[in-house]
């Protein structure tokens, strides 16, 4: 077994990371944040057959993707039954190869559901028994539907997605969709496991394992404020600050964002203040990153578009680049994630590199048209 990778994404790795696309990269591409330099475009890892030749291309996308731009990575241990992050650590040891280094990098995963070896197993209920309930890693009462945020059971999951990854720290660890058991549990249960998560997750931080956490989540900051599960992005974080002080770790959040899902931007369904605020406003206010899933809504976003919506993007791009500089260019998103599974993938959508983002006033058009806060 090789030894893991040393180091994380700095401040000065990934600004010299940007500094390679000087003359090639267009104002707004990379964007601050938590002290790193981070493309508006990131590569995700969800979507493909758990394969010999899926994984081959993944890697070589990986690859080209960095190449042209494109610091942010993200992945998840049950993606493709523990095969993406082991893709991902393959590109990372041929990247570092050709002279990249790992600080430029910003590696991004997530844990929660049970993740699997490979494929399914023959019996998930007996899987789930003999890895983690007889090794007293979590209780049968931690699981909801295949999922768990139990600290013992997050102990096991980074461990594992440090060994599939090959790196000894992880930039940002996800809890994922954590709305699956909040719309299981009372709401005070909830917390106290929340709490409890957050808890190991710094001091996971501390153990150097990880340096930063947030949630990855599909509706719980999407959906109306009274939906079972429906998160407060400012409750998440004051149980963070509970747990962790002002420099707690919870710096980011990841949620479904796109022309066809774009609540975060236009649903007040975050309590704030006096009144109510968008999921993107809290987190602006809150100095959380946000980064959007589903940018294109894995393909189905790839139509014909009405007349009056091409006009507002600049000639020349496909459906595919339109629908993803619509996500990037959105006040509040620091990054737009991406499937990218095969170099072609990632030579097409990354050649918005050199695209400036859409201004406030053309991505504010389009909102008005897809419909007032509401």
């Amino acid at each position: 077994m090789e030894a893991a990778i040393p180091g994380w994404a700095t401040p000065q790795g990934t600004w010299a990371y940007a500094r390679r696309f000087e003359g090639t990269a267009a104002p707004g591409h990379f964007r601050p944040a938590q002290g790193l330099w981070l493309s508006s475009i990131g590569l995700g890892t969800y979507l493909g057959h758990p394969d010999p030749e899926t994984d081959a291309r993944y890697v070589e996308a990986i690859v080209c993707a960095v190449a042209r731009g494109c610091n942010v990575i993200d992945t998840a241990i049950n993606y493709r039954f523990q095969r993406s992050e082991r893709c991902v650590g393959e590109a990372l040891r041929r990247l570092l190869a050709q002279g990249f280094r790992r600080e430029e990098l910003v590696i991004a995963t997530k844990g929660g559901y049970v993740p699997y070896e490979g494929d399914w197993p023959e019996d998930p209920q007996r899987y789930i028994e003999e890895t983690y309930l007889r090794a007293g890693i979590a209780r049968p009462e931690d699981f909801v539907d295949g999922h768990c945020i139990a600290p013992g059971y997050l102990r096991y999951q980074i461990a594992q997605s440090r060994r599939n990854l090959g790196v000894e720290t992880i930039d940002v660890y996800f809890l994922n969709n954590p709305e699956v058991q909040r719309a299981a549990l009372p709401p005070d249960e909830f917390r106290g496991r929340l709490r409890a998560a957050f808890a190991a997750l710094e001091e996971a931080v501390a153990q150097g394992w990880i340096r930063f956490y947030g949630t990855a989540t599909w509706t719980a900051y999407r959906a109306p404020a009274h939906a079972p599960e429906a998160l407060s992005l400012a409750e998440v974080e004051a149980i963070a600050r509970e747990v962790g002080g002002l420099d707690h770790h919870f710096r980011f959040v990841q949620l479904p964002y796109n022309l066809s899902m774009p609540e975060a931007a236009l649903r007040r369904n975050q309590p704030w203040g006096e009144g109510w605020a968008t999921t993107l406003e809290v987190a602006r206010d809150l100095g959380i990153t946000v980064w959007a899933s589903a940018s294109l809504m894995q393909g189905r976003l790839l139509r014909s578009w009405p007349l009056w919506l091409r006009r507002l993007f600049p000639e020349g791009l496909s459906e595919a680049q339109r629908a993803l500089q619509f996500v990037r260019s959105t006040p509040g998103i620091t990054t737009a994630l991406v499937g990218m599974s095969r170099v072609p993938h990632a030579e097409h959508n990354l050649a918005l590199v050199a695209h400036p983002p859409l201004s406030p006033g053309a991505v504010e058009a389009i909102l008005n048209a897809l419909g007032r806060p509401r």
